[in-house]
C-alpha cells in the first residue's frame, strides 16, 4: 500500500528539508515500516496460501462438505479427454478450460495435476506442512503490525484525520473518479477521496476480515472462539469468504500499482523508501500544498 499513515515531519526532517518547496518529508519511518511488513507479509501469505488450497481445491458453502452434498461453488482440477489430461476451472457449475495454467501445468512432457503451478506456490513443490508454517508465521506477523498500527493511529488522530472520509471528500467523488479515469493526478499532501475509500476498505474490513475467517478455520480455535464458525455460516464457508477476499487484495494490489507507475513510479516509490514525495507547484503563492497522490 502507499502511506497510511500521516507523516508528521520532524523537527531532524524540517532541518534536512530541501530548498524546493514542492518536496516535502510525506511518509515516516512507521509509516514506510508497516507499509513493507504488511507488503512482504501478504506476498508469502499468498503464495503459501495457494499451496495450502491445493490440498483440496474446492470451495463450499455451509458447514460440511463431501460427495453427499451438492455445495461447490468453486473447483480447480484436471480430467482425462479423448485429446489428454486437460485443466479446468468451475465457478458456479459453469467450467473453464484452463489447462497449462491451472489443474494441469508444468513443463512440457512433465505436466501433473495441480490447482495452482509450481511457480504460483511456496513451497514450489507440493509440501503442506512448510506452507502451512510459511502461512500462520506470516499471518500473525500481519495481525501484530496491524493492530499495534490501529491504536497508534487512535491515539494520535490519525485514522480521524486523515482517512476518515468528510463531507468535501464525498462532494470531490465525481470529480476523483473523472480524474483517475483520464489519469490526471493531482499530487498534494493530502489523500483524495478513492483514496481514503481504497485504504479504508482494505484497512477495516478486508485485513480483518481475512483474520477473522483464518482464525474460523483453525480447529485449535473453536474452543477459544467457538461462536466464529456459526456467525460466518460454517468453516466451509469461511475458506470460502477468505478465499474471496484474497482475489480482492490481489485486485486491490494490481489497480495499485497501476496508479503508481500511471502517477509516477520514481516520485511514489522515493516517497515510501525515503519518505520525500514532490507535490505540484503551490498554486496562487501558497507555500505548502496539500497532501494527496
Amino acid at each position: 500500500m502507499e502511506s497510511v499513515a500521516r507523516s508528521q515531519p520532524t523537527a531532524r526532517a524540517d532541518a534536512a528539508a530541501p530548498k524546493d518547496a514542492t518536496l516535502i518529508y510525506r511518509q515516516s519511518r512507521w509509516t514506510r515500516l508497516t507499509h513493507w511488513l504488511w507488503a512482504i507479509s501478504l506476498f508469502f501469505m499468498l503464495l503459501s496460501g495457494l499451496q495450502i488450497f491445493n490440498a483440496r481445491p474446492q470451495l463450499y458453502i455451509g458447514k460440511e462438505s463431501g460427495f453427499g452434498y451438492n455445495n461447490t461453488v468453486f473447483a480447480i482440477g484436471a480430467e482425462n479427454t479423448a485429446t489428454g489430461p486437460r485443466g479446468y476451472t468451475e465457478i458456479f457449475g459453469k467450467r473453464f478450460d484452463t489447462t497449462g495454467v491451472l489443474g494441469w501445468s508444468g513443463p512440457p512432457g512433465q505436466e501433473t495435476s495441480r490447482a495452482f503451478p509450481s511457480w504460483a506456490t511456496i513451497p514450489s513443490y507440493y509440501d503442506l506442512g512448510t506452507a502451512r508454517v510459511v502461512h500462520f508465521f506470516f499471518a500473525w506477523g500481519l495481525t501484530t503490525t496491524l493492530v499495534v498500527w490501529l491504536v497508534a493511529s487512535l491515539i494520535n488522530g490519525h485514522l480521524r484525520r486523515d482517512l476518515a472520509p468528510r463531507i468535501d471528500d464525498l462532494r470531490r467523488l465525481p470529480r476523483d473518479i473523472v480524474d483517475h479515469a483520464k489519469l490526471k493526478f493531482h499530487h498534494t499532501r493530502e489523500y483524495n477521496t478513492l483514496q481514503k475509500m481504497a485504504y479504508g476498505g482494505v484497512l477495516f474490513v478486508l485485513l480483518p476480515l481475512m483474520i477473522i475467517t483464518g482464525l474460523a478455520m483453525s480447529p485449535s480455535m473453536n474452543s477459544v472462539l467457538p461462536f466464529l464458525n456459526d456467525l460466518l455460516g460454517g468453516r466451509q464457508t469461511a475458506r470460502t469468504i477468505h478465499f474471496a477476499v484474497m482475489l480482492l487484495l490481489v485486485a486491490f494490489f494490481i489497480i495499485h500499482i497501476l496508479m503508481i507507475i500511471a502517477a509516477g513510479p520514481i516520485n511514489e516509490l522515493r516517497s515510501i523508501i525515503t519518505g520525500w514525495y514532490r507535490t505540484d507547484p503551490p498554486a496562487h503563492g501558497d507555500e505548502r500544498p496539500e497532501r494527496s497522490a
